[in-house]
């Protein structure tokens, strides 16, 4: 059963239709501080990060949106909220699964349906979390996607739309390309006006960086900008070197992808026929946006192309019974045709593409490339109207021989059926959107195709298996030809392609021998890139399958392609998102886009269908009375156990093929009690872990992005001291001199001016003027990382950072002395009280003065501690006779829950049990107060 004070999130991914696309309205009371997007392509292989930080600046709870753009090509692999230190993150898991789980939530009913997919290249998320008064969010998204070269170009489109302007806006690209990069382009409308300025490129051999930092009052100056800040896109447009026409093999760990796009080969001239649905219902604007197109795409052809042109409405007219060349005079003849083209009738589908395909073959030729195109705005309503027999017909009449095009204009359009009987037929379908330029939709389509190059390419890899789609019936000119697979064995050092194609009638073949252990094909940091793009490539072709596929190779291709969502974590038509929130009986659901789809969850009895903007990829949500619930209390959410690898806990939300880590648990020791108090922290951060600036010591910790721990430590001392480490080694630097240690070399001391350095089995003590810590190495199930310790607490220094409580309450106005510390010793044993405004400092063990915190016998300002001034460890109450484990942290009361956690701060790793309370509630600041940018 759900735990009732947890919240399941379901995201499933929802496009919605549009009832209105005004422009947001600015938020009010709600600031978001900090806004990046980070988008790293490595091969082609796209992976963006958004991280929105918002703070609720009222003394109130209220609900904060998060809402952002991404491309309808991308998989969503990762989503997670900070909240007051704790880390709500999302489990990717078979649809079924996570139906039934938002069900058993809900006492009676369903969220509200939603509709279709609307838009073109975006889809919109959206979500929200009530947040406590005076606190901060941190949400962030991470979505892949494979950039699909088109035109002679790969484009990295990003939107950013913060709803307000930012104070910490900041865009990072970075593209890294083997064959380096040719030419780099930054468009869009975030590139207008202003902000033109703002774009900053850095181009290398292989590598380019775009940055786009506007500041808070250039963010209203662009062309679609306006008080509420940034709201566009940025189209990043490149293409890399080709100096090899066999193709670029790309090689990392064990997955390859063979990119395959030669250019030094001569057109194939084509036979293309255009077949017009010209029936009522492309009546006006449709029909006359199509006239200008097809006189656009006649006047690209060249002579050497045959061309044909059929209309139909419930009848089917051709211009010319046969293919005629491309000559000026026929062309002028065709513009005429078209000129006169008019809507009227019904739409008889079958007999004109059936019209289309007997043109092309009474007119074979060899050394051609031949096309068919169809453009139509509905269903068939005239003629053979069964779409199953269609299908038939049109198969059986192809064959192998041909492709077939499908252009679906506008949305009453039978998509599903263009897309099958495309993809039947070897060709795509692609969505006409009804839109003032639609004419230019129509011709870029035609452009893409207008080249072909290459017919019947057959791509084969020795020593390959595992692959994606290895042969194709065409390939034009700008575009490109992916194929992934994994290596059969990697102990081998090289494996054979070989692409066998048709030009212009004559055979030719491309091979290579690929060498399986270069190491320049990835960098380190993105080492697994070409296995997620493997998974990525694989999963989207084994979905687009399912409409051609039957019985038995249906289901198993199903089932494959969950597997692989499930254990590569993407978001797909197959699988739902799930992630706890910290409210009471709030459910959201949400499904995949689906281009053309239909609603897959009927609207509940007494719930209706909201519509919400243009595109929008959304979440409804569903208390347990059927209606939507925004908790407003000023409380702080109620603390819930995290859904956590790290944690030594068992888990119903884990998913055992995924083992990845999305937090570390800290441990904090608390004065005079059992159990300490733990709290996690996400693990993409890098962390200020101690800081002293009176001695100009600092510590900071990179975690690791695989399993536990750190991977990396850097201390910083005055000016020149500089000790970094890593699971390999102990790197000391001291102006010119350098040290060194392995880890697994004898023991051995190194001391200088105010540093000694220590190194034993797995650990190594390094002191720094009288800050003293631990750093011990642990290896776990093959992984190795880092753990830091405090051991012992300094005398006379201020310190700062994760690994210390911050003992600070402030100070509080009071008609008499809270309490006297005598009645509570554990709590107040080897603590300070400072009484002002005279302040006097009274240790346990000597005379406690009460009429040292009066003054005159009038308010008193009273504080446990010194202000910013850490403490090893913390103090805390239980309040007894809450139905709730609840504990009193300064003075606040905080929900927690009994946890066992494994403490790395001793070598023998034991596991304790502790009280696991939010991140803000015992630090007292956001996590984002705890980050630094560089270690």
């Amino acid at each position: 059963m759900m735990d009732r004070a947890a919240l399941r999130l379901i995201f499933l991914g929802v496009f919605l239709i549009s009832a209105s696309s005004q422009q947001p309205v600015k938020k009010q009371n709600v600031d978001i501080y900090s806004f990046y997007i980070n988008s790293t392509v490595t091969s082609r292989y796209a992976t963006n990060v958004i991280t929105s930080r918002v703070a609720n600046t009222v003394n109130e709870s209220q609900e904060i949106q998060f809402e952002v753009k991404i491309p309808k090509n991308a998989f969503i692999s990762k989503f997670r909220m900070t909240i007051e230190g704790k880390t709500y993150d999302a489990v990717v898991k078979e649809k079924e699964e996570a139906q039934q789980q938002y069900s058993r939530a809900v006492s009676r009913g369903e969220s509200a349906g939603l509709i279709k997919s609307v838009g073109r290249t975006l889809e919109d998320f959206k979500t929200s979390v009530t947040v406590a008064a005076f606190s901060k969010v941190t949400f962030e998204l991470t979505y892949e996607e494979l950039l699909k070269r088109r035109l002679g170009k790969y484009e990295l489109l990003i939107n950013a739309q913060p709803m307000q302007p930012v104070a910490d806006f900041k865009m990072d690209v970075h593209i890294q390309e083997k064959p380096g990069i040719s030419f780099l382009e930054v468009k869009g409308d975030l590139s207008t006006g202003d902000l033109a300025n703002v774009i900053k490129t850095t181009r290398a051999d292989k590598d380019a960086w775009v940055t786009f930092y506007p500041t808070r009052g250039q963010q209203a100056k662009c062309k679609s900008c306006g008080e509420n800040g940034l709201n566009g896109d940025l189209l990043i447009t490149y293409d890399v070197e080709r100096p090899n026409p066999k193709g670029e093999v790309m090689v990392s760990n064990g997955y390859f992808v063979h990119y395959f796009a030669p250019s030094d080969v001569p057109r194939v001239p084509k036979n293309v026929v255009f077949i017009i649905d010209r029936s009522g219902s492309m009546h006006g604007t449709k029909i006359h946006q199509t006239r200008l197109a097809l006189l656009k795409i006649l006047s690209d052809l060249d002579e050497d192309d045959h061309f044909g042109l059929i209309t139909f409405d419930r009848e089917v007219n051709t211009w010319k019974r046969e293919l005629l060349k491309a000559t000026k005079e026929n062309l002028e003849n065709a513009k005429s045709f078209v000129n006169e083209i008019r809507d009227s009738g019904a739409t008889d589908i079958n007999a004109a593409v059936l019209a289309g395909v007997d043109m092309i073959s009474r007119h074979p030729r060899e050394g051609t490339a031949s096309i068919l195109i169809l453009l139509t705005d509905g269903d068939p309503t005239s003629g053979e109207t069964n779409i199953e027999r269609i299908m038939a017909n049109v198969k059986e009449a192809i064959g192998p021989k041909f492709p077939l095009y499908c252009l679906g204009f506008g949305y009453d359009v039978n998509f599903d059926f263009l897309t099958k009987m495309s993809l039947e037929n070897g060709g795509v379908a692609r969505r006409i959107y009804e839109d003032s330029d639609a004419d230019l939709q129509l011709q870029g389509f035609y452009d893409e195709v207008a080249v072909p190059l290459l017919t019947d390419i057959q791509l084969k890899y020795t020593g390959g298996t595992n692959l994606t789609k290895t042969s194709f019936n065409l390939y034009f000119n700008g575009s490109e030809i992916v194929v992934s697979g994994q290596i059969t064995d990697n102990s081998v050092e090289s494996f054979t392609t070989e692409v066998i194609a048709v030009s212009k009638g004559n055979n030719v073949t491309y091979q290579e021998t690929v060498m399986t252990k270069d190491p320049s094909d990835v960098p380190p940091e993105n080492e697994d890139v070409m296995q997620r793009l493997w998974a990525y490539l694989t999963v989207k072709q084994l979905l687009e399958r399912q409409v051609l596929l039957k019985g038995q190779e249906k289901e198993e291709e199903m089932k494959e392609a969950l597997r692989l969502s499930l254990k590569y974590q993407f978001v797909t038509s197959l699988t739902s998102m799930v992630v706890t929130k910290p409210q009471e009986g709030e459910v959201e659901v949400a499904d995949k886009p689906k281009e053309g789809g239909k609603d897959p969850r009927p609207p509940a009895p007494g719930l209706s269908v909201h519509h919400l903007s243009t595109g929008r990829f959304s979440l409804h949500r569903s208390s347990h009375h059927g209606r939507v619930s925004h908790p407003k209390s000023k409380s702080a959410p109620p603390a819930v156990r995290p859904r956590f690898q790290d944690s030594d806990s068992d888990s119903d939300d884990y998913i055992a093929s995924v083992p990845t880590v999305s937090s570390n648990r800290f441990l904090l020791p608390a004065a005079g009690q059992s159990k300490p108090l733990c709290f996690d922290v996400p693990v993409l951060h890098k962390l200020k872990l101690l800081q002293d600036s009176a001695s100009e010591f600092s510590m900071n910790g990179e975690f690791t992005t695989r399993r536990k721990g750190f991977r990396k430590i850097a201390f910083h001392f005055k000016t020149n001291h500089h000790l970094t480490i890593n699971t390999k080694s102990i790197k000391f630097q001291d102006g010119q001199n350098h040290v060194e240690f392995l880890w697994d070399q004898a023991p051995s001391q190194h001391n200088t001016e105010g540093v000694s350095l220590i190194l034993r089995s797995n650990e190594v003590d390094v002191t720094m003027g009288n800050i003293s810590v631990v750093i011990l190495l642990h290896k776990k199930n093959g992984e190795a990382f880092l753990w830091p310790a405090v051991r012992q607490q300094p005398k006379d220094v201020s310190l700062m950072g994760i690994l210390v409580w911050p003992f600070d309450w402030g100070w509080k106005p009071e008609d008499r002395l809270m309490e006297d510390p005598m009645s509570r010793p554990n709590a107040f044993q080897n603590r300070e009280v400072n009484c002002g405004p005279r302040s006097e400092t009274i240790s346990w063990g000597k005379p406690w003065i009460l009429n040292t915190c009066f003054i005159n016998s009038s308010a008193v300002w009273l504080a446990v501690g010194s202000l910013d001034k850490g403490k090893a460890e913390a103090s805390y109450e239980e309040v007894q006779g809450s139905q709730t484990p609840t504990l009193k942290i300064m003075d606040q009361e905080v929900k927690a829950s009994v946890e066992d956690v494994t403490d790395y701060t001793l070598p023998s790793t034991p596991v304790i049990r502790c009280w696991l309370v939010p991140f803000q509630a015992v630090m007292q600041k956001d996590i984002s107060d705890f980050t630094v940018t560089k270690l």
